[in-house]
């Protein structure tokens, strides 16, 4: 029988751990000498001397970048209806209200054409999401954000190495948030990035992500607001700097096996494929959509059956407007019906670097098999 594959993985080699190693063995594990060579190595993939300061997480990202924006209680902030929690949360935490837009079936990003009759006097912000690290219509996006004297905090979560006409993601713009969780294209086990051009925002961020603390020219401790502990660790941050040499190898990997899926999954009535994008799409998923009502069975039952075959299957993500949080604030999903169908529908298959072609088309396979048992799919959820 054939090894379980999962929907993702991250790729460690044998000189990463033991470069790790060596970090350990040096005494220096919380944030020091490999931060600040981790953050000069961001900054230079990145380019165009942007600013990087890294953190615990991206959520902690955000949250620091709205709140260096401005953004406070009572303010608004346009997010996209379908994406991870998050980034609905973080504008709550910070006291402001998530305006939530639709999406766009194909992208899955941020549907730019409604997000004009969503500013109000309150809105302070637009937080487009780069979903599966497909760039939004940047040119767009920020012609509106100027227009109506917006900030912009971009959630790149998805979109390391991700380029939007040549330009890599991060290295233009406001507030860029990355994310290096393990499931992402590069990892540091846990932690993120914010990317900006301005010094003074730079240094609001690191005053942020460390208890509000900040040093006079004779090292004395002073605290200027309640910061959060976010600071990451010289451990996560050196497996970043291994990761990062190896991004571009990963992300070329990534468009090679998305295009196997496309070749695979080609003419498939059965479901409806993400968009392609172009050479700057850096896929950190492939996300298919299926009607489970209409065969007769559920997601979670389609799953479970997959799994039986050896096929790992994510779910990226649920309609936020339907989550229970934001249902109690008064948000209802049909709303935003094409969010409200992503959400419903959407499956995350396997893609990850170690993966082979034969992979794929096991994936594929599978997939089809499933797909034309509409007896087994309805037993499944028993």
């Amino acid at each position: 029988m054939k090894p379980f594959l999962p929907f993702t993985r991250p790729s460690i080699d044998a000189d990463s751990i033991a470069a790790v190693a060596d970090v350990l063995r040096s005494g220096q594990i919380a944030s020091g000498p490999k931060v600040l060579a981790f953050e000069a190595a961001l900054s230079a993939y990145i380019g165009s001397q942007r600013r990087v300061r890294v953190m615990t997480s991206a959520t902690e990202g955000l949250e620091i970048a709205l709140d260096v924006a401005g953004v406070g209680e009572g303010d608004e902030v346009i997010v996209p209806a379908m994406s991870f929690a998050a980034s609905a949360n973080v504008v709550a935490r910070v006291g402001a209200k998530p305006v939530f837009v639709d999406i766009e079936l194909d992208t899955r990003n941020l549907d730019l054409s409604r997000v004009e009759a969503a500013i109000t006097p309150r809105t302070r912000a637009i937080m487009p999401v780069h979903f599966s690290g497909l760039p939004v219509d940047m040119d767009r996006l920020y012609g509106i954000a100027a227009q109506r004297g917006l900030r912009v905090v971009e959630d790149a979560a998805h979109a390391i190495g991700s380029r939007h006409r040549e330009r890599p993601i991060g290295s233009f713009g406001d507030l860029v948030v990355f994310s290096f969780h393990p499931n992402k294209n590069m990892t540091t086990i846990e932690g993120g990035a914010i990317a900006t051009a301005d010094a003074g925002e730079a240094e609001a961020i690191e005053i942020r992500r460390f208890h509000g603390i900040k040093r006079n020219a004779a090292g004395e401790v002073d605290v200027l607001l309640p910061g959060a502990k976010a600071n990451l660790s010289d451990v996560a941050a050196q497996i970043g700097i291994d990761q990062l040499r190896r991004l571009d190898g990963f992300n070329a990997r990534r468009r090679q096996l998305a295009a196997r899926y496309f070749e695979e999954l080609a003419g498939d009535a059965s479901l409806v494929l993400p968009a392609r994008g172009d050479t700057g799409h850096s896929w950190h998923m492939f996300t298919v959509l299926i009607d489970f009502a209409a065969r007769g069975t559920t997601r979670p039952a389609f799953q479970k059956a997959m799994a039986e075959r050896g096929i790992g299957i994510g779910v990226h993500y649920p309609s936020i407007p339907g989550l229970a949080y934001y249902r109690a604030q008064g948000h209802r999903p049909e709303d935003f019906p094409v969010a409200a169908r992503v959400g419903r529908e959407t499956v995350t298959l396997p893609l990850f670097p170690a993966m082979s072609d034969a992979d794929v088309a096991r994936v594929c396979e599978a997939l089809r098999a499933q797909l034309t048992e509409r007896p087994r799919l309805k037993s499944a959820a028993s």
